[in-house]
């Protein structure tokens, strides 16, 4: 592998980084959906004020904890082949850590506010809501077991990315 494609492998990495952080922005506008709509349709419920809050709190931390240290300074321009292996490796282990955080940070506080959001909708109206509710739980379920595959889907490639440059150092003997 040359400089060149470690250059553009390096580039390509910081913009998937960078779309990574524009994802995390999403879990806080949802949570924040569904707490102003729940709070909107079931006001009399006060009771559902808290885990909304707690669901959209949890997202705000998330977006912190999530991002923390994931903008770092180019490569310079004249560093060598080990340095450009060497700060690929690193992007590629820190997409994988934000992976294994995006679960605690982003996913859990959605389904809170979901969860929260269907269980004010069953007190509300009771269990005749029960059979129209079905396709839209068909899909949050569906949405859920697609959510665990990808993410083990990009887990694998990741691995794989960091198994292919580890080669290609040893190749280089570097």
């Amino acid at each position: 592998m040359s400089l060149i494609l470690i250059r553009q492998k390096e580039r390509e990495l910081r913009a998937k980084g960078r779309r990574q952080m524009l994802g995390a922005l999403v879990a806080p506008v949802v949570v924040a959906f569904f707490y102003a709509y729940g709070i909107h349709q079931f006001a009399p419920l006060r009771m559902l004020h808290a885990p909304f809050a707690l669901a959209l709190a949890w997202t705000i931390a998330g977006l912190y904890f999530l991002n923390r240290g994931k903008w770092r300074n180019e490569t310079p321009g004249d560093a060598g082949f080990s340095t450009g292996i060497e700060f690929c490796r690193k992007e590629i282990e820190r997409q994988r850590d934000y992976l294994r955080r995006v679960l605690l940070w982003s996913f859990v506080p959605v389904l809170l506010a979901i969860a929260t959001f269907v269980i004010a909708l069953f007190i509300a109206v009771g269990s005749a809501v029960f059979p129209n509710a079905i396709p839209l739980m068909t899909l949050v379920v569906a949405w859920i077991g697609s959510y665990f595959l990808m993410r083990a889907w990009q887990q694998r490639q990741l691995q794989r990315e960091l198994d292919e440059l580890s080669q290609i150092k040893s190749e280089n003997g570097r």
